[in-house]
């Protein structure tokens, strides 16, 4: 059932932790192409304890941003960084035009990224490139099909019985454009 109620607007920012800030500016400004739109030293009562950290923001085409925050104390940057290893399920993707995706691609090489820190995948639909951060974080840059605007009216149509046939056992692919 569809929720009436009006949707967010864009995405503000999405956070994670960072051990190592320079790494990780280098990787989303040099690399990436993500320009540091700011960074906020602060000082905050969290969680029972004061706490000092750096947050920094890269931004993105639609306003929003990826955040970063890397704290002053070990056992602060111990606690919040989450304990998960590299995964390809477990990632997130951006949209990018073909140019600035042939961009990130070049500058991946040229930095000397190979597998698994750097992969292609044709999914048919669309063409991603997928870096792996210096915090462990894989980062798609994904790169739509011509025809968008079509394949995706076919999927909201029949999202949710293709979804109810999946979870019922039926798992053929209904992707034609691979």
């Amino acid at each position: 059932m569809a929720i009436s109620a009006k949707l967010p607007s864009r995405l503000h920012h999405n956070a994670y932790t960072s051990r190592d800030l320079e790494a990780t500016r280098h990787f989303y400004e040099d690399i990436v192409g993500l320009p540091l739109v700011a960074t906020w030293c602060e000082k905050d009562e969290l969680f029972g304890k004061e706490r000092t950290y750096c947050h920094c923001f890269f931004g993105l085409g639609d306003g929003g941003a990826l955040a970063f925050f890397q704290f002053a104390e070990k056992e602060d940057q111990d606690l919040f960084s989450p304990k998960m290893p590299p995964s390809p399920f477990h990632h997130i993707a951006l949209n990018v035009d073909a140019e600035t995706q042939a961009g990130i691609e070049k500058r991946a090489k040229a930095a000397g990224m190979t597998e698994p820190k750097f992969y292609v995948l044709e999914h048919g639909y669309c063409r991603s490139i997928y870096l792996e951060d210096p915090n462990g974080m894989i980062c798609e840059f994904t790169h739509d099909h011509p025809e968008v605007e079509k394949i995706n009216k076919t999927r909201r149509a029949d999202a949710h019985s293709e979804l109810k046939r999946w979870l019922g056992g039926d798992y053929r692919s209904n992707n034609m454009f691979r």
